[in-house]
């Protein structure tokens, strides 16, 4: 007997294989096209929890957030927890020893039900309401990354007590990603310019920061944008924000000791694409850190780097069932859920790939184009990908990737509730935020009672 002819009565196919790059570590295939995720089948779990369902293995987030503080042991790692904020998740990159990332009062609410250090947290945003503010300075979070200078004059007025603060730079970087999620060039809402020809710029900030009383400028802060597969963007920031310090220094007589270089490593999402080179990236910032302080004869600062998507992206999936397939000039296969639960490729024009899991199939492989359940042409999860050609309504289809901006940007929109999202280690599930219902959907409703 052949091999070919050996592996379907396997349960598996020659063509059918996983691609290790974009699932989770541990991820593999059981027999009868059944996938292991995270030590158990999701078949079963798509059975227990519904579908769709967001997955995350627990092991795979712990493994990267290692793995960042492994690379730079000497910086200080905080998750960005608008990759992903939930109870569970944050506790977690606590127990890691990682700091915290937040954007609102109700990421800060998130991190202190859990009771996340509250020194180990940073508070940033372009807009931050008065809430938001005042839900740092009663948690007494570590820092706070300024964006403006109303925003400097509003947090000086509402400080109680003496707060720590940065200043977000825009340090003029194009990080080659997408125009949506490019944060580091002039002519975009973040930061203070560091041309000396605009109104808002940075060395009016520091005189604005150093005049408030209840203020301590520690730092520096930028973000050259998301989903940045480039070193050499990050080399040239540090480069640049290294060059700003010791002007600062120069011209306003103060040494600031905290340099943030933000986050937005990127992640693969399709087989074949090449993982961001963390070990090259921890290298060639310690080699530009260095050098532009010996060179300008600063200290060297403490460096904090924020990854998100690059710690929780890989470690999820989602699970949907197929509620009909459409064959014609292309095959349409469209899922029991869509845009309300992944808006990125209707955002960005992100990219997936799919599986189908939980039957052997020995069909052909065919293109076919996976969309949601929403009333719009953009609804679209993945395009012109690879399944098989006896694909049928009840089948279920897994998309790796989804850690990161998924259960974080879910909406109700049709009045969909949103996916629940699972923990999973060594085998063992748990529901970590519970699928929305339709009582939770009208709960908010109280005009017409």
């Amino acid at each position: 007997m052949t091999l070919a002819e050996l592996l379907p009565s396997l349960g598996c196919s020659v063509a059918d294989h996983l691609e290790h790059d974009t699932w989770p570590p541990g991820t593999r295939l059981g027999r009868d096209g059944e996938l292991i995720f995270a030590g158990a089948p999701v078949s079963q779990l798509a059975a227990r929890f519904g579908t769709p369902a967001y997955l995350i293995d627990e092991n795979a987030v712990r493994a990267r957030a290692r793995a960042y503080t492994a690379a730079l042991p000497e910086a200080e790692v905080a998750f960005a927890s608008k990759a992903l904020s939930s109870g569970a998740v944050l506790r977690w990159i606590a127990e890691e020893g990682l700091s915290l990332d937040t954007c609102s009062a109700g990421e800060i609410a998130m991190a202190r039900s859990i009771g996340f250090p509250a020194e180990r947290i940073l508070l940033h945003g372009n807009a931050k309401t008065p809430e938001d503010l005042k839900a740092a300075l009663s948690y007494r979070v570590g820092r706070i990354v300024l964006d403006s200078l109303d925003e400097i004059a509003q947090l000086g007025a509402l400080a109680p007590h003496r707060q720590d603060v940065l200043l977000r730079v825009t340090p003029d970087v194009d990080a080659r990603t997408h125009a949506k999620i490019s944060t580091g060039a002039e002519g975009q809402k973040f930061g203070f310019s560091l041309r000396g020809d605009v109104p808002d710029n940075l060395d009016r900030a520091v005189a604005a920061v150093l005049a408030q009383p209840s203020l301590r400028l520690a730092g520096l802060h930028c973000h050259i944008g998301s989903q940045v597969s480039r070193v050499d963007k990050y080399e040239e920031a540090a480069r640049r924000m290294i060059a700003e310090l010791a002007r600062i220094r120069d011209t306003h007589g103060i040494t600031l000791r905290q340099l943030d270089l933000g986050g937005g490593q990127a992640i693969g999402y399709l087989p074949g694409e090449a993982p961001f080179d963390l070990q090259g990236y921890a290298r060639r910032l310690r080699v530009a850190i260095g050098f532009e302080c010996s060179s300008r004869d600063f200290p060297m600062p403490r460096l904090t780097i924020e990854p998100g998507r690059s710690i929780v992206g890989q470690a999820g999936i989602t699970v949907y069932r197929v509620c009909a397939v459409k064959r014609g000039g292309r095959t349409f296969v469209a899922v029991d859920g869509g845009m309300s639960d992944n808006p990125r490729p209707a955002l960005y024009g992100a990219r997936y790939t799919a599986r189908l899991v939980g039957r052997y199939s020995a069909a052909p492989r065919k293109p076919m184009v996976v969309v949601g359940r929403h009333c719009e042409s953009g609804d679209v999860l993945a395009e012109d990908i690879a399944l098989p050609g006896d694909l049928r309504a009840g089948d279920l289809l897994a998309v790796p990737c989804t850690g990161a901006y998924h259960h974080s940007l879910a909406s109700n929109y049709n009045l969909v509730g949103r996916p629940p999202l699972v923990g999973v280690r060594d085998g063992h599930a748990s529901l970590l935020v519970r699928r929305e219902t339709e009582d939770d959907l009208l709960a908010r409703e109280v005009g017409c009672r």
